[in-house]
């Protein structure tokens, strides 16, 4: 299913994916194809990280449920507030120390929609199930973080890119260059 193209319905969109995924999760300490994270650890991630960039902004969402309790009330209580936030004050100037200037939405949209829509892959392999992302918007994706390898994997937020052959789907090539094995799947 094609992703919409504002910043405000792609965010709703992808995070209804996660949810769907996240609500089917039957064991949230299974491992992830992110080497030491469990399923339970893809939640987290998304919240903290998240959290911290927008604070570095000036903006603070409302505390949630904790991860470890239930990680889906807390990602769905997360996902409200990102989402409230981007329609009520998606066209406010966002200044963040390393990200510049911009519409928050916009920056919401290239920092986090983009790491809940690579990260909904991971959370759906870890519970068996088929991550099924827009491949428009991987192939998007992809073509806008290829010139700027060397700054992502310095900056530690991705690991080795797996070989992929280049005719493979476009969704395992972004999977490979965020370092993921497209053929991963969970221990039996």
């Amino acid at each position: 299913m094609a992703l919409p193209g504002s910043p405000v319905a792609r965010h709703a969109q992808v995070a209804a994916d996660f949810s769907r995924i996240a609500e089917r999760m039957t064991d949230w300490s299974v491992p992830t194809p992110v080497d030491g994270w469990a399923a339970r650890d893809v939640v987290d991630h998304l919240l903290t990280w998240f959290g911290g960039f927008l604070t570095s902004g000036g903006v603070d969402l409302p505390a949630g449920p904790p991860v470890a309790d239930d990680p889906v009330a807390a990602w769905e209580h997360r996902a409200a507030a990102v989402q409230e936030l981007v329609e009520q004050r998606g066209d406010e100037v966002f200044t963040h120390p390393f990200a510049g200037t911009g519409p928050l939405a916009e920056a919401v949209d290239r920092f986090y929609t983009a790491d809940v829509f690579m990260h909904s892959w991971d959370l759906a392999r870890a519970g068996g199930q088929h991550p099924d992302l827009d491949e428009d918007h991987a192939a998007m994706l992809l073509a806008g973080m290829q010139p700027m390898e060397d700054v992502l994997r310095s900056s530690g937020h991705y690991g080795p890119a797996v070989p992929v052959a280049d005719d493979a789907p476009v969704v395992d090539r972004l999977m490979g260059f965020i370092g993921r094995d497209p053929h991963w799947s969970p221990p039996v």
